[in-house]
């Protein structure tokens, strides 16, 4: 019997295909130009505490202002036929032009803007001698101010009236002793409201309290203070109890004194004595 022949089945050849991967070329990184802050628009400034003259010139020529990005002082000066107040930017003719307010005000347009510059940022005397009027600023201003009396007020309607007699002592001195309670509210919530600064230091002073009770003490007679006010005594023996530390106010040494250990007994006993 004869044998099949084997057929040999060729297996297909299979190119491969080699991929060249072509360097990537970054684009070049452009440099973004610093934006410009300057706001165009009308300006007004005004001479610095309500002066008023009817004209009044401010120098424009033979003034430095340090540049701290170059790291010295730059001359500068006001030509209007320049478009730059440093005078090494300066090309050609230099006009030097007058500035002046008038009752005491001076009203500088958008187009002026080398001017406004000048003003704004580079004049020396600019917050001393005049300065530029910023209706967001000073509207800032008045809400910080107002909330700041809020809270005074707000203070001072819940401040228990020991507290307040405190206060109010360091506000109106021995009067306090003959006002009422009610007086002492009325000028409590006046101050809060006209003085919201030193109220609230006062309000969260821990030694306003201890002083106004060491002046009570010393009214009613139960302490005294000597003529040259350097010794705290008892009143009833002229028995010496406390030195006050030179340059230090009685009032303040006695209350830091009522903090220490023979402080507070002293303390104890005029607390028993006191009205």
């Amino acid at each position: 019997m004869a044998k099949k022949k084997q057929t040999k089945v060729e297996e297909p050849i299979v190119e491969e295909t080699v991929v060249v991967e072509q360097p990537k070329v970054e684009a070049p990184k452009i440099k973004a130009k610093p934006k410009n802050t300057w706001e165009i628009k009308d300006r007004v400034y005004y001479l610095k505490n309500r002066y008023k003259p009817l004209s009044y010139s401010i120098k424009t020529s033979n003034l430095y202002w340090f540049d701290p990005e170059k790291g010295y002082e730059r001359e500068i000066k006001y030509c209007q036929n320049q478009r730059t107040c440093f005078v090494d930017e300066m090309k050609g003719d230099q006009r030097l032009e007058h500035i002046v307010f008038r009752s005491g005000v001076l009203f500088v347009e958008k187009e002026k803007t080398t001017l406004q510059k000048f003003l704004s940022l580079y004049h020396p005397l600019k917050d001393k001698l005049f300065y530029e009027y910023k209706p967001v600023e000073i509207a800032s201003n008045q809400i910080d101010r107002l909330e700041l009396e809020a809270d005074a007020i707000l203070m001072a309607r819940q401040m228990d009236i020991d507290l307040a007699e405190a206060i109010m002592r360091v506000e109106k001195g021995s009067n306090v002793s003959n006002m009422s309670s009610k007086e002492i509210k009325r000028d409590l919530l006046l101050f809060a409201r006209n003085n919201p600064d030193l109220f609230l230091e006062l309000a969260n002073d821990d030694n306003v309290v201890l002083r106004n009770f060491g002046i009570k003490a010393v009214e009613e007679n139960i302490l005294k203070l000597s003529s040259d006010q350097r010794y705290f005594l008892w009143g009833s023996n002229n028995r010496k109890i406390m030195t006050v530390p030179f340059d230090e106010h009685p009032y303040t040494a006695l209350a830091h004194w009522f903090k220490t250990d023979e402080g507070m007994e002293v303390y104890t006993q005029i607390e028993k004595r006191i009205n």
